[in-house]
């Protein structure tokens, strides 16, 4: 299957609701990941360190890590791609605020917070790419790398992946490593085999 030559542009609620789909989708993945006391990567994953570290509010951690990577958003790919990113990043916040009383889960087993997250947070990020949004920090250069070098988004954001992963053996049982791991292994490998750029054009 090949990519449409011109492709016409979304519309603004194509945008809207896809972008509000794919973080509702990724804040459901994170809400997932830290009831089972699990990390990821990126900088969701340095933010749930954080906050398993010192008691800080995961959301407000989320949020401010990634202030300094909107101005990145905004010189590599325009102000859009950036407002977009912004938006994105403050409703991944806010929900997955809002969906601690709502969505009580007081027994969940990691392999299955490990795998849900993968899978629902990869299919989050791949809606968001798509409507040319992401939840900011590495995704932002893994995107960025992608456009210029061709390198995989997924790869990229795996590599330093590994290295948070490193970090996080310091705060936390290996038992919980492993299974983060086998979250971010999935979440990765749902955007390498699925975000190529011939296969859509990103507007």
């Amino acid at each position: 299957m090949s990519a449409d030559p011109s492709p016409r542009r979304y519309t603004v609620f194509e945008d809207a609701q896809g972008l509000v789909l794919a973080s509702a989708q990724a804040a459901l993945g994170i809400h997932l990941l830290r009831a089972a006391g699990l990390v990821t990567g990126g900088t969701a994953g340095t933010a749930l360190i954080l906050s398993y570290a010192t008691g800080l509010n995961f959301s407000a951690l989320f949020f401010g890590l990634n202030i300094p990577f909107f101005a990145l958003a905004w010189w590599a790919r325009g102000p859009v791609f950036c407002v977009k990113s912004l938006v994105t990043v403050s409703f991944v916040s806010v929900l997955a605020e809002a969906l601690k009383p709502v969505l009580v889960l007081d027994t969940i087993h990691p392999a299955a917070a490990a795998l849900l997250f993968g899978v629902s947070a990869g299919v989050g990020l791949l809606g968001l790419f798509r409507h040319s949004g992401t939840l900011g920090g590495v995704s932002i250069v893994a995107l960025i790398v992608q456009d210029r070098y061709g390198w995989r988004a997924g790869h990229v954001q795996l590599a330093h992946d590994l290295i948070l992963f490193a970090i996080a053996t310091l705060i936390l049982p290996l038992d919980r490593i492993g299974w983060s791991l086998l979250g971010a292994v999935v979440l990765n490998f749902v955007i390498a085999f699925n975000h190529r750029r011939d296969w859509y054009i990103v507007s």
